[in-house]
């Protein structure tokens, strides 16, 4: 998807912007020779920025206005290095409101809705996010933050909320405590916003079937403000994005070369309003792709599928490069197979060869070794690969409040 007229203005405005600042990228673009962007030509010599870039100019060398327009800061983890801090301006947080409250107006939220939010609150922008689009939307917000399930559902059943906003991580450990409990009948849910980490078919069935609501996938990511730039409809047929804040182009993750709508690869932002902290073709690393053509429910917005996985994801054994949404595929082709898994990567110590171990549930009516004999059968058949099984209860491995993590990579600790 080429850029309109309006984002190349937008485009070109912005770098007129940073490059009077003292920014990283102000004084990058200005070493390039940017001076603006009149054509598309001309955005595609515009360098991907990334997050190493962020992290290098920590704490706020990104930062393209004065101190006294910052009015908030938002941070990654920073599990992986050192953390990414974004700054805000006063219009920075409006505008992501205003996403936000187009995200749950898509989703036939209204302000007779009553929206429990367990994400996170603090440096991560999840939370604030979530709130500060139900309150310019007009609901009532009920601001758990994650953890304390036993609050959780004592405020889900007494307030009666119609809404659940979570990690599908998250929503998978209250659908299940609800349906051990025997509390369907008690809640009053209707719809769920999931966000924050990909989730496999077999997971969003158990969630929608166990709480009996409508799911919404929304997308965004801690430096192109937050959750809430993108978000599915009841057609369910991609996410929604909003192109008069945000422009998206799908490249090849390891040419970087920009590819036709419909074809998968790696999502890469550009900020078009951004004011604290603008990103121009930030690589997200994230795996999906445009839909081409009009959405069914008549809106406007282009449309991104479902995120797949991350190129960063990868991982290599014995020569071959895998990715954890392909495991997923395969253990969701297994009857009785649960959506909860667990990789490991280990190394033999007689051998040192590589050792791909799976851990997945299943139902009690299966066979656990022979399910764990077929999901082998199938790795080996599509990757050449034989991994070590292991199939385990429904409920055994640990759930998270906040995102699961799927693969652990033990190799270099043997």
């Amino acid at each position: 998807m080429l850029l309109n007229e309006r984002q190349l203005e937008l485009v070109d405005r912005q770098i007129k912007r940073l490059i009077k600042t003292d920014s990283f990228y102000g004084q990058k673009y200005r070493e390039l020779g940017l001076n603006g962007c009149s054509c598309q030509a001309d955005f595609d010599r515009i360098p991907f920025s990334s997050k190493e870039d962020l992290r290098f100019a920590y704490p706020l060398g990104i930062q393209a206005v004065d101190d006294r327009e910052v009015v908030r800061i938002h941070s990654s983890s920073g599990t992986t290095g050192k953390p990414v801090i974004i700054p805000y301006t006063a219009k920075d947080v409006e505008d992501w409101a205003t996403m936000f409250c187009r995200c749950y107006e898509i989703a036939g939220i209204t302000s007779h809705d009553r929206i429990q939010i367990t994400p996170g609150y603090g440096l991560w922008t999840a939370g604030i996010g979530f709130q500060a689009g139900c309150e310019k939307l007009g609901a009532m917000a009920i601001p758990m933050g994650p953890g304390n399930t036993e609050k959780q559902l004592q405020m889900m059943i007494d307030l009666k909320s119609t809404v659940i906003c979570a990690t599908s991580s998250y929503a998978l450990l209250l659908s299940e405590e609800i349906s051990r409990r025997g509390l369907k009948d008690q809640i009053f849910l209707k719809k769920g916003v999931i966000g924050s980490e990909r989730w496999s078919d077999k997971m969003r069935n158990t969630i929608r079937n166990s709480l009996g609501i409508e799911l919404f996938d929304i997308y965004g990511l801690t430096e192109i403000y937050g959750p809430g730039i993108g978000i599915s409809c009841e057609q369910n047929s991609g996410m929604h994005y909003f192109d008069d804040y945000v422009y998206i182009e799908i490249i090849d993750p390891v040419t970087g070369e920009r590819v036709e709508d419909g074809k998968s690869g790696e999502i890469v932002i550009t900020t078009l309003v951004k004011e604290g902290a603008p990103l121009l073709r930030f690589r997200t690393h994230d795996l999906s792709r445009i839909i081409p053509g009009k959405c069914a429910c008549g809106r406007d917005y282009p449309r991104l599928d479902v995120i797949t996985g991350r190129s960063d994801d990868m991982f290599k054994i014995h020569g071959v490069n895998m990715f954890p949404s392909q495991i997923e595929s395969i253990l969701g082709m297994v009857d009785g197979v649960g959506s909860e898994y667990r990789i490991i990567l280990g190394k033999d110590v007689e051998t040192r060869r590589d050792v791909l171990h799976v851990t997945a549930e299943a139902e009690g009516r299966v066979d656990f070794a022979e399910t764990a004999r077929r999901i082998s059968k199938l790795v080996k058949s599509k990757f050449g690969v034989t991994p070590k099984v292991a199939i385990v209860p429904a409920g055994t491995l640990a759930r998270s409040e906040k995102k699961t993590k799927r693969v652990e990579d033990q190799r270099e600790k043997v």
